[in-house]
């Protein structure tokens, strides 16, 4: 195949949870016509500050614009059970180690089950390592290498790479064809529309 069609993602991501059961689709619809591969976008460096009330606040209405647009499923007891951080990146590098396994796709699904339905945070390394083990992953050898300079180095590589493609926030798909990058636009209420115009374009 001479096509690849790159998914751009944040596991806690609230639109990225709220596209899965579409992406899916598409995904499954797509897996004999063109090459799919999934890469980090990373919302939130590294903090151990408590996230400020605004963006609590700002986020939990998102949550509730995402569940009223796409009846996308939300545990609310997420801002009274866990103490909120603006920090994606431990769950990016989690993501990262699962890839090597061959289990990221794995790995951000059981993140975003534990974040949006299982009021869990995945800003927290122990969250982040029960959900490894979860998964099949060693939680030994997954702590490691979460706490790694080599995994640290392959997130960055994954955002400076992504931040050359013409991608608006996440989820974004972006199209490779002949190296060169097209935008594909996020349906989240239909997979057939992104199917379409992905395959007029291969």
């Amino acid at each position: 195949m001479n096509s690849t069609l790159v998914y751009i993602y944040d596991p806690m991501c609230s639109w990225c949870w709220g596209y899965a059961p579409t992406w899916h689709k598409l995904q499954k619809s797509l897996a004999q016509h063109v090459d799919i591969i999934y890469r980090l976008g990373g919302l939130a460096p590294d903090s151990n500050e408590p996230m400020p009330i605004e963006m609590q606040t700002f986020l939990q209405q998102t949550w509730r614009n995402i569940a009223e647009q796409l009846g996308t499923e939300f545990n609310f007891d997420f801002w009274q059970q866990c103490q909120p951080r603006r920090s994606t990146y431990p769950a990016c590098r989690a993501a990262i180690v699962a890839r090597a396994s061959g289990k990221e796709q794995a790995m951000l699904s059981t993140i975003q089950q534990a974040y949006y339905l299982q009021a869990q945070n995945p800003s927290d390394i122990t969250t982040l390592q029960a959900l490894a083990v979860e998964i099949g992953l060693d939680g030994d050898d997954f702590l490691e290498q979460i706490n790694s300079q080599h995994t640290d180095a392959l997130l960055k590589k994954d955002i400076a790479e992504m931040r050359q493609l013409p991608i608006q926030g996440f989820p974004s798909l972006v199209l490779i064809k002949d190296n060169i990058p097209i935008a594909i636009p996020v349906d989240y209420k239909n997979w057939r529309n992104s199917y379409e115009l992905i395959i007029s374009k291969i």
